[in-house]
């Protein structure tokens, strides 16, 4: 799924969940200016990590200044991919792959920070709607939900120790009445590709605006050349890691033989 789909796919479902949440006729709405620190990460050999700065204003329709700043939302999600997950049970005391469920459209970075946890700021169907927080992602599975469910709840938390799942309450900071400021701190093992940044206003439980925007993070310098060529040409790839590893351990044995 490309990125551009991904963010019309983002419009379309805010213009829906918008719809539904209020009946009142159309009418100017407070709307978010908003930006990021960077839109290119750069990943190298020596990478440990970053930490990405999401900040924005509200600016107020004059119906709507003074009622409040309203509650905002950033989530950054990573590309989506395919998981399977496999489940070990012992039998006959040895520990061994049982069932198997295989998910699509898994974001493999997720994080969200908001000014107060997320129950306070929306109804829980349009939380669910707007797969907002890491229990509400909701992957694809190839099993019915009663099966998939605990398959789904390991995803989630295994992605959280590994840093890669993260919801921050409180970690939204507003300066003044209408900034408002955030960072998300990026992990030494955060996948490459192509991220999207999003940011949500609530007011009273709901959706007034919503804004995104695009984030790349690359491998750069000879990780990067070291990963094109794999993706590339993966069997020279092979073939060429097989060749360093003998050169390595014959160079050992060379280096460490005893007389």
């Amino acid at each position: 799924m490309t990125l551009a789909f991904r963010i019309l796919t983002l419009s379309l479902t805010v213009i829906c969940a918008t719809c539904l949440i209020t009946n009142e006729p159309a009418r100017a709405q407070s709307s978010l200016v908003t930006d990021i620190s960077s839109h290119l990460i750069s990943v190298t050999s020596d990478f440990t990590g970053t930490e990405l700065l999401l900040f924005g204003a509200i600016q107020y329709e004059d119906d709507d200044f003074g009622q409040g700043q309203g509650d905002v939302l950033v989530v950054v999600r990573g590309p989506e991919k395919d998981v399977i997950v496999r489940r070990k049970e012992r039998v006959a005391g040895i520990w061994i792959n049982t069932d198997a469920v295989e998910f699509s459209r898994v974001p493999s970075f997720y994080a969200l920070a908001s000014n107060r946890p997320v129950e306070d700021i929306a109804p829980p169907d349009v939380l669910k709607r707007l797969r907002l927080g890491p229990s509400r992602l909701r992957f694809r599975a190839n099993e019915p939900a009663n099966i998939s469910l605990p398959f789904e709840e390991a995803i989630v938390r295994q992605k959280a120790r590994e840093d890669l799942y993260k919801d921050q309450a409180a970690a939204v900071y507003f300066l003044g009445d209408t900034l408002f400021r955030t960072t998300i701190a990026i992990p030494a093992n955060v996948p490459v590709g192509d991220y999207i940044a999003e940011f949500y206003l609530f007011r009273d439980g709901e959706l007034m605006s919503a804004q995104s925007s695009p984030l790349f993070i690359k491998k750069s310098g000879l990780g990067r050349t070291i990963f094109d060529f794999a993706q590339d040409y993966p069997a020279l790839y092979g073939i060429a890691a097989i060749i360093v590893a003998l050169f390595a351990g014959w160079l050992a044995s060379i280096i460490y033989r005893k007389d």
